[in-house]
């Protein structure tokens, strides 16, 4: 396939996936940033690797001056946890086994598997919903089973994994921008830029 084709494809991706998960995913963090919880990620590979990324700029890309900090944890990023819980209790529950013992009620899980089929991932979900945790899938292809267990869903519409976790590294950067803006609307008792979309 050519570059530009290539491209094309992703950016057609990106466009297809719809705007209104997107806002309602945003509203979501912004409520649990509100109420000074936490916002836990997971995935397998390169969703992974999106993941750590996820809660890293979520977590400090999101500062605003003299305002509360959004606390973010990765379920990918402490190896020792990781490799413990996956060598002890099976792979399936590396990600469950440690938000049991982290999360709490009225936290918040997002949970990424391009195919939304990866064992592990959906057990987090099932742990978070034992919790009463909120849950959002980011899938792509047909979503798989993620979105028939999770809360919500942002799928990007595509066939392609390295396309799919492409796009969702670009939404996430969409994303940690409007909440920086959001939290700093905030700061200043202004019109939000959230109001700007009415979640659906």
């Amino acid at each position: 396939m050519h570059l530009n084709q290539y491209l094309a494809e992703t950016a057609s991706a990106a466009q297809a996936t719809r705007p209104q998960s997107l806002y309602a995913l945003a509203h979501g963090i912004f409520t649990v940033w509100q109420r000074r919880q936490t916002v836990f990620t997971c995935g397998n590979g390169g969703s992974a690797n999106n993941a750590n990324h996820l809660a890293q700029d979520l977590a400090k890309a999101t500062i605003v001056p003299n305002a509360p900090r959004l606390n973010c944890v990765s379920l990918c990023a402490n190896v020792g946890a990781l490799t413990a819980w996956a060598n002890d209790e099976g792979y399936e529950h590396c990600f469950s086994e440690q938000l049991l013992g982290q999360g709490r009620q009225g936290d918040f899980l997002i949970a990424l598997s391009g195919s939304g089929n990866s064992p592990n991932v959906l057990n987090a979900v099932h742990a978070a919903h034992e919790l009463e945790m909120r849950t959002w899938g980011i899938t792509g292809f047909d979503g798989g089973k993620l979105t028939g267990i999770a809360h919500r869903c942002v799928r990007v519409p595509c066939g392609d994994m390295g396309q799919v976790e492409a796009v969702h590294g670009v939404l996430f950067h969409w994303l940690v921008d409007y909440l920086r803006q959001a939290f700093d609307d905030a700061r200043h008792a202004r019109l939000s830029i959230l109001e700007a979309w009415v979640p659906q």
